[in-house]
């Protein structure tokens, strides 16, 4: 483990007279302005060991802890455990379907938050493993998907489609209009929409040097990264209410002899605990990492046609491809399509996944961007929330399928597609299983609409 420390008083007291903290000010409309200078620039890092935290001295602004990759992981590992205890405590959290891995993760990013708030400790986490399980739980994904699934998701895929891209320019009018009425500077708003929100971290990474040159947003990167982070701790959290409320209100349930796409049913769970093998978790872990590893290599000729795709998104249509193509042609193979062990790789996966997503925030860098972002997020999701109840639920069929969806749409429309996916998995681990669900919100929110975000962001930044 290193401890990284900002060494020089002076930047520390000139900061402090600024009023702010850490990465990011407490005088949020200097902030959007731009006139407030970063913190980087004038701090020389130097590392130092870990035993020595203690001896830093007063001319020390922060120490900085980096874990490395395997504590990293097995930390997630731990704040899931400490979630789904936090759960079982307190079972409104699973009656409004909050995952574990959330009320796990929030947690520790609360942690990392008072450890930097009271001891100027700044913690962060190494992530690779993370990239890994995200890779692990798409490719389950696609082998779960038979034909007659992605048939019978045809007609509600297009909807799906067509009321998301709608959204997205709703959701990029609501981040303009509300910026307007606060007075925020031109191109805040649109790192406040769809770039953020719908896009995430990935898009905002990539779109924010566009915004800074095109209107002279000089922290760009830090608001769109914020705006993206809050959003994400957001879109965790409604999913699973929403959804519930829908289920009560409509008495829906799901299939109670399906196996679900990821992960077992708290019930299946208690009375079935034994019935995977080491073989059968082999055997699909085998089949797991050919769809995968033939994903590595598709994706390296995509790229030299000059068409760029997400990884997970290409490992997801080879597995969908092989799931569909192996079983025609050798029958008698064994293959793990709905199968309980491919459910719990899946599950695992997706949980860890989300584990260390939530506990790697640093969530001191909103603390900075003032009541304006608060204002423009909160009317972002009470948007969110009316289009998913008199939109989404209705145009999908007001049936259990559209709850799961309804679901997944509030992760994608403020956060990314693994919270969409948490949210769904967390409902229907309580309701039953949606398999339609699982194949044509991914599709749409990892491919399609990166697409059209990608369209829609370059004609607003011209």
């Amino acid at each position: 483990m290193k401890v990284q420390g900002f060494q020089n008083a002076a930047s520390r007291q000139k900061s402090l007279r600024l009023g702010c903290r850490g990465r990011f000010p407490c005088q949020y409309r200097a902030y959007f302005s731009g006139s407030i200078p970063r913190r980087v620039p004038d701090f020389r890092q130097q590392t130092v060991a870990a035993a020595d935290v203690a001896n830093l001295g007063e001319g020390w602004r922060v120490a900085a802890i980096q874990v490395p990759g395997l504590l990293s992981f097995t930390i997630a590992i731990l704040v899931f455990f400490v979630g789904a205890t936090l759960n079982h405590l307190f079972p409104i959290l699973t009656r409004w379907s909050i995952p574990e891995a959330v009320t796990g993760g929030m947690l520790a990013a609360a942690v990392t938050l008072l450890a930097y708030t009271l001891f100027d400790i700044e913690i962060s986490f190494a992530l690779q493993a993370r990239d890994l399980l995200l890779l692990y739980f798409f490719t389950g994904i696609g082998l779960n998907a038979r034909l007659t699934d992605l048939a019978a998701g045809g007609r509600p895929f297009l909807i799906l489609l067509v009321i998301t891209v709608a959204f997205l320019i709703i959701q990029n009018l609501t981040a303009i209009g509300t910026s307007a009425a606060l007075g925020l500077p031109r191109g805040i708003d649109i790192l406040l929409g769809s770039i953020s929100l719908i896009g995430g971290h990935g898009t905002t990474i990539a779109w924010a040097p566009i915004v800074s040159s095109r209107f002279g947003v000089t922290n760009a990167m830090e608001v769109g990264i914020a705006s993206a982070t809050l959003g994400l701790v957001i879109a965790s959290l409604i999913g699973g209410p929403i959804a519930q409320r829908l289920i009560a209100r409509y008495h829906l349930s799901g299939a109670a002899n399906e196996e679900l796409t990821i992960g077992v049913s708290h019930k299946s769970a208690r009375e079935h605990d034994d019935e995977v093998s080491a073989v059968s978790l082999l055997r699909t872990l085998f089949v797991t990492n050919i769809a995968i590893l033939t994903g590595y290599a598709l994706e390296e000729v995509i790229e030299e046609t000059g068409f760029k795709l997400p990884l997970f998104v290409v490992c997801l249509l080879v597995a969908i491809v092989m799931t569909n193509v192996v079983p025609l042609a050798a029958p008698r193979l064994p293959w793990p399509t709905r199968s309980r062990a491919l459910s719990l790789i899946s599950d695992l996966s997706l949980n860890v996944f989300l584990s260390m997503s939530l506990m790697s925030m640093q969530l001191w860098a909103l603390s900075g961007l003032g009541l304006s972002l608060i204002l423009v997020l909160g009317a972002q999701t009470c948007v969110t929330v009316i289009y998913i109840l008199f939109v989404v639920f209705p145009a999908m069929g007001r049936n259990y399928d559209a709850a799961v969806i309804s679901a997944g749409f509030g992760g994608i429309a403020l956060g990314a597609t693994p919270t969409a996916i948490a949210n769904m998995t967390a409902v229907t681990k309580v309701h039953g299983a949606s398999s339609m669900a699982f194949i044509i919100l991914p599709l749409v929110s990892a491919f399609f609409i990166d697409l059209i975000n990608a369209a829609v962001l370059g004609y607003l930044v011209q």
